[in-house]
């Protein structure tokens, strides 16, 4: 095993290359229709005791069966139930099982008209979306029916036509404004509809300030405000001006804003330097009984000046209030680092992390002989482990400071990655079961490692620990690791640190405390099972990975990755027999197959993903923050569950307690709503909302009372007894 660490190591970094970049890309719906162009009424008396309203339909367009209705305005017409003709049925994302109408569709309203009255009002509801995804808000009409004479109905049925807002003087005397302002067919482009403005009101301030225009408003709670590229200066809480409380029948009771509102916005900053932010603002808005348009973000320019930062507790803003836990939030430097050295030693303890343990304890069994090696092997995997969570604490430091985060586990997000590992796993297991190696066999193996590929060995050994235990969480690290996320770089760097020598203690212990090392029985021929039993949690690691990859980019990529994985034992087989082999064609054979498994590897991560069904199972909602936010408008309780396929913690609880029929029927009995989010792959949503509860990763378990309280976070670790007191409290 001389140079089997090296060799992985230069498997690993050419595998890199097949982690792909991508980037987010916005989509506007520049042509959605005018409602009353989209959805054309026309209503007809066919006698005194029917109408019958037709709405024709655009292509691309279609209503609801659900949400028609039909009352008249005053006592003028009794009216018996609406009739509709059955629909097209469809699983709805907003409303689930439905039925909708495309092309064209009529309703009936049978009654009595009074006496000999003329003319007939009545109000008609009606809501439907568009094919690109973008819903109208419900729609209220008032339209007049001039009703036959009761002595020639059938010679002088009369026709109403619709007609458009801005003609409508019902509509505007429904409403009590300008029927001017509602027309949808005058809808201001969103940059004349609302206007975006912000200024530094001092060093510790930033102003936003938000105009709709007349007959325009906005939502308090889809208002999000971010810094992009801001060095050492964050966004605190946002000091919300009162808004209107207004009842909206797509997103319930909510707070909106009809005329221009500034809203001062504190800074938190480590740099007291002058400079110029870039303020990213989220919105959305809606024309007043008429067109919603899809959300909006603008980038607006702050010159801050020079000097100090708000000093008080400052997280982002959210659009959903939120309630830390208070030992996280309040958790102190000293006690962070503490946590983080007692949760790295824990996390050897996890099944992601044992495999690779057993290997480096395999390592220091066979150096017993000398002290000194023993050393320098520990010291050479703790520089490892140390560099590598270093690189981790780099790189989140600097995404935060660019307004983006990293979550615990985000390179598991990466398929090229995966494969990366899956491959390496298994070049591992087959080194192990005698397939291949490097150098001489176990008998001279300490004569046979030179300090340099010592090493090189140990310190990728080091590396190979974090990557594969990043999937694991363990007792103590949530804590740490908020506290991480959220500090100041040099805070934050020594808690990344304290981690990493919490996880590689055990063998620097055992390589520097004699008695300890004394434990470890001396070499002999059993090492040599030993190393063979060692082969197969690495094969089953790799059968995991392969499976996660599988879940991430489908059956047809993971049919090419074990494609990968057998050619690359293939290749490793022939390696080894031609070992001692005169000439190098023969060799030149195995390099070749060895860049064809690489090659296949890569080819799986070109093919197209198969589309993923955020949750399936009956009785479990995707998350999304719209979806949310109408569940809290309705006063439901809801348990949100943020996992991921490749989080073993997650994977623990789902079979321990989510999974069960008791957690199922508590569910029931509370009727609180299960919503998953799924973190596989990245997602912004889900991203978001791990940034409001300050969480570093998955699993993230949230309960949200039926009262409209605030969430709270529970443990990362689930009981059913746990659940049993969130659940019941939050209804």
């Amino acid at each position: 095993m001389k140079y089997w660490q090296s060799a992985a190591t230069i498997l690993l970094l050419s595998l890199l290359a097949m982690v792909p970049h991508t980037a987010a890309a916005a989509v506007t719906e520049a042509d959605l229709l005018p409602v009353d162009q989209a959805y054309q009424l026309q209503v007809k008396a066919v006698s005194r005791e029917r109408v019958e309203f037709t709405w024709k339909i655009a292509p691309g367009y279609y209503l609801y069966r659900h949400r028609f209705a039909v009352l008249p305005v005053d006592a003028a017409f009794t009216a018996n139930p609406l009739q509709l003709p059955q629909g097209h049925k469809k699983h709805d994302e907003f409303f689930g099982d439905v039925e909708t109408y495309r092309d064209s569709v009529t309703a009936v309203l049978t009654g009595a008209t009074a006496g000999d009255a003329q003319t007939v009002q009545f109000k008609v509801k009606y809501q439907g979306c568009a094919d690109v995804g973008i819903c109208y808000p419900p729609q209220t009409r008032v339209v007049s029916v001039t009703m036959p004479a009761a002595s020639a109905e059938a010679a002088e049925n009369k026709v109403a036509v619709m007609p458009a807002p801005a003609g409508g003087d019902a509509l505007a005397s429904l409403t009590g404004k300008s029927s001017a302002l509602l027309n949808a067919g005058d809808a201001l482009p969103e940059d004349q509809a609302f206007r975006a403005e912000a200024i530094a009101n001092s060093s510790s301030e930033v102003l936003v300030r938000l105009t709709p225009a007349p007959g325009y408003y906005l939502y308090r709670d889809k208002t999000h405000f971010s810094l992009i590229g801001a060095d050492g200066i964050a966004l605190a809480t946002p000091r919300w001006p009162a808004g209107k409380a207004h009842h909206d029948e797509h997103f319930g009771d909510v707070v909106v804003y009809f005329d221009q509102v500034e809203i001062p916005v504190p800074v938190t900053r480590s740099n007291t330097a002058a400079q110029t932010l870039t303020l990213q603002a989220q919105f959305q808005g809606c024309l007043t009984d008429g067109l919603c348009y899809p959300p909006m973000t603008r980038n607006l320019q702050v010159a801050l000046p020079a000097g100090a930062g708000f000093v008080g507790a400052g997280t982002t803003t959210t659009a959903i209030a939120t309630t830390a836990n208070t030992a996280e939030s309040s958790i102190g430097f000293l006690a962070s680092l503490l946590l983080a050295l007692l949760g790295g030693l824990i996390l050897n303890l996890m099944p992601c992390v044992l495999p690779v343990l057993s290997f480096k304890a395999l390592g220091l069994v066979q150096s017993g002989e000398s002290r000194t090696h023993a050393k320098k092997h520990a010291l050479w995997y703790t520089l490892g482990v140390l560099a590598s969570f270093a690189t981790i604490g780099a790189l989140v430091l600097a995404l935060r400071g660019a307004g983006q985060a990293l979550g615990w586990g985000f390179q598991l997000q990466q398929p090229g990655m995966i494969a990366t590992l899956t491959l390496l796993m298994f070049a591992i297991g087959l080194s192990l079961s005698g397939v291949w190696q490097f150098g001489a066999g176990l008998a001279d193996t300490g004569q046979s490692l030179t300090e340099k590929s010592g090493a090189t060995g140990d310190f990728f050994t080091g590396v190979l620990a974090v990557v594969v235990a990043s999937p694991c969480t363990a007792p103590f690290m949530g804590s740490a690791l908020s506290y991480a996320f959220t500090a100041p770089a040099l805070p934050a760097m020594l808690v990344f640190l304290a981690l990493g020598l919490g996880l590689a203690l055990p063998l620097l212990l055992i390589g520097f405390v004699p008695a300890l090392a004394a434990l470890l029985p001396k070499p002999g021929a059993w090492m040599d099972t030993l190393k063979q039993w060692l082969a197969y949690p690495m094969y089953l690691t790799a059968v995991w990975l392969a499976w996660v990859f599988g879940k991430q980019r489908g059956t047809d990529a993971l049919a090419l990755l074990l494609v990968a994985m057998v050619v690359l034992a293939l290749g490793l087989w022939w390696f080894e027999r031609q070992r001692f082999a005169a000439g190098i064609a023969k060799k030149v054979l195995a390099w070749l197959l060895l860049a064809t498994a690489i090659g296949i590897g890569a080819a799986a991560l070109r093919l197209p993903a198969d589309a993923r069904v955020a949750a399936t199972e009956a009785g479990i909602v995707p998350y999304s923050e719209a979806r949310l936010a109408q569940l809290r408008s309705e006063h439901k309780p809801v348990f949100i569950d943020m996992t991921a396929d490749w989080c073993i913690t997650c994977k623990v609880n789902e079979k321990a307690v989510l999974g069960t029929d008791a957690f199922k029927k508590l569910l029931a009995d509370t009727g609180t709503v299960y919503m998953v989010g799924d973190w596989t792959n990245q997602d912004a949503e889900i991203s978001r909302f791990l940034d409001q509860y300050k969480a570093p990763g998955v699993p993230l378990y949230v309960v949200f009372p039926a009262d409209g309280g605030p969430g709270k976070k529970l443990p990362q670790v689930l009981s059913l007894g746990t659940m049993r007191d969130a659940l019941t409290a939050a209804k």
